[in-house]
């Protein structure tokens, strides 16, 4: 089969691997899409360490069930899937208390550099990974799942409720994300800071308020009436903190879900004197991957506003080339195959 791999930093190639078959308890997948995510970027252009040369990458993916291993339901052979790839022990505290995100022994498909994930044709994963998609649904649909759970995630750990006012720093996919999850929760008080005019067309095609940095305190004081009582916190650099900090409620809860930055410099007062809640939010829970697939297959109105460009994974190179030089800039591409 055809994979797209890491040769080197800030170089991707087509190569041919074999095709692993699924042994007990595992599927494989004929894979239809598989999202580019901006972790992916930084990883192959090597900022984050995060990913290795020879490592198949990508977590954001969907496609049809091709062959099942011993213990699996042959039912489900020519269903179409997504994948949640958060693999855990299940056995520890918090996988038993349904958070195998905090699992001491976590993983994630397409971060793990020894196995080949979902830049390819095919990809074998748990069976306890595959999650079931509706017919109906256009199956490409089902690779925008995983950043929209990450969003989802970073509402349900900041507790948000339909009387919050809520600031999302960063309004790139899992800003994006965040304030869909923010019309699921029942929240109508949300304003997005995002420069980009790109990625702030696709906030305002959404139907959400956006701003930018520089009109951020003028923009929160208009459409949230006062200071924000929860911020998503998307990017993760000291200076969005700071936005965050400052645009901020006495007693708001503070989520940090991106992660630009390895180190943040803050002002502590800021927290302690006004009962600030830090919170970081990382991947999703199982439940939080299921449940918003589910909502998924109602909302194709918003699935479809999200991705900009679809490419073939042939012209993988390419397309990693064009976005790290910035000759192609997209709200979300999907490398993806022609049936789907």
């Amino acid at each position: 089969m055809s994979v797209l791999t890491m040769v080197a930093p800030g170089v991707m190639a087509l190569e041919r691997r074999s095709v692993r078959e699924p042994t007990s308890r595992e599927v494989l997948i004929k894979i239809v899409a598989t999202g580019i995510c901006g972790t992916d970027l930084h990883g192959v252009a090597g900022e984050n360490g995060r990913r290795t040369p020879g490592q198949v990458m990508g977590h954001e993916t969907a496609g049809y069930v091709d062959r099942v291993g011993d213990g699996v339901d042959p039912a489900i052979v020519g269903r179409p899937v997504t994948i949640d790839p958060l693999v855990s022990c299940g056995d520890c505290d918090a996988c038993r208390n349904g958070a195998a995100q905090q699992c001491p022994d976590r993983w994630v498909i397409g971060v793990r550099a020894d196995f080949d994930a979902a830049f390819a044709e095919y990809i074998t994963v748990p069976i306890d990974s595959v999650v079931l998609l509706p017919v109906a649904m256009p199956v490409w649909y089902g690779a925008l799942i995983e950043p929209l759970a990450v969003g989802y995630h970073a509402m349900v750990r900041a507790a948000t409720n339909p009387n919050d006012r809520v600031l999302i720093i960063g309004g790139g996919p899992i800003g994006q994300a965040a304030a869909i999850a923010c019309r699921r929760l029942g929240v109508e008080r949300v304003v997005v800071s995002e420069p980009d005019e790109l990625r702030g067309a696709v906030v305002e095609a959404l139907g959400f308020v956006r701003t930018t940095p520089a009109d951020l305190n003028e923009a929160v004081r208009r459409h949230l009436d006062t200071k924000a009582t929860v911020v998503i916190d998307a990017v993760g650099s000291s200076m969005t903190v700071a936005a965050a900090l400052s645009n901020s409620q006495r007693g708001a809860r503070i989520v940090l879900v991106g992660m630009a930055s390895q180190q943040l410099t803050l002002w502590a007062y800021d927290i302690t004197a006004a009962e600030r809640v830090l919170i970081g939010a990382y991947c999703y829970s199982h439940e939080d991957f299921r449940s918003t697939a589910a909502w998924a297959a109602d909302h194709p109105e918003t699935m479809s506003v999200l991705v900009d460009l679809h490419e073939p994974l042939a012209r993988g190179p390419h397309v990693f080339a064009a976005l790290l030089n910035g000759t192609t800039k997209a709200n979300k591409v999907l490398l993806r195959d022609e049936v789907g």
